[in-house]
């Protein structure tokens, strides 16, 4: 299984010195030592859309969005959930941050999940550097390393 850590954010806005790319940069590698990951960006969400269109396995790719709206797990459900997942033989995993206005009725129709971090607003940069630690500590909590001790 690979994982597409996707988010909608204009380049014109974004730097690859700043702190949070290189905390997202670093969990992202953490996340390599379990499964091929890699970090995406999009300048719109119909610019995410169309890219989910073009097919890049035989099995379409599992859509996660975050969205205040959505679904709110502790990092042992989110593992589970992963875990699920991957022993059900999907191949790709896509989560995905959003646009600033948050996520056009489109794009949610189109998530297989809609995955909340609470109702607070998160800047961008850090919701990715949140999504890609949860990530990480989902792995190793299937892989019973002692990151995650519980709490």
């Amino acid at each position: 299984m690979t994982i597409d850590l996707a988010s909608v954010y204009p380049r014109r806005s974004q730097s690859r010195s700043d702190p949070p790319a290189l905390m997202a940069a670093d969990y992202i590698s953490r996340i390599n030592r379990y499964l091929s990951c890699d970090l995406r960006n999009f300048e719109s969400e119909s610019d995410l859309l169309n890219w989910l269109d073009r097919p890049a396995a035989r099995v379409p790719a599992y859509l996660i969005l975050l969205d205040s709206r959505g679904k709110q797990l502790s990092s042992e459900e989110l593992g589970g959930t992963v875990g699920r997942l991957r022993d059900s033989g999907m191949q790709r995993l896509i989560f995905a941050v959003g646009p600033a206005d948050g996520w056009s009725e489109k794009g949610c129709a189109r998530a297989n999940l809609l995955l909340s971090f609470g109702r607070i607003t998160l800047p961008h940069q850090l919701a990715r550097v949140v999504l890609a630690e949860q990530l990480y500590r989902a792995l190793t909590i299937l892989a019973g390393h002692p990151y995650h001790c519980g709490h």
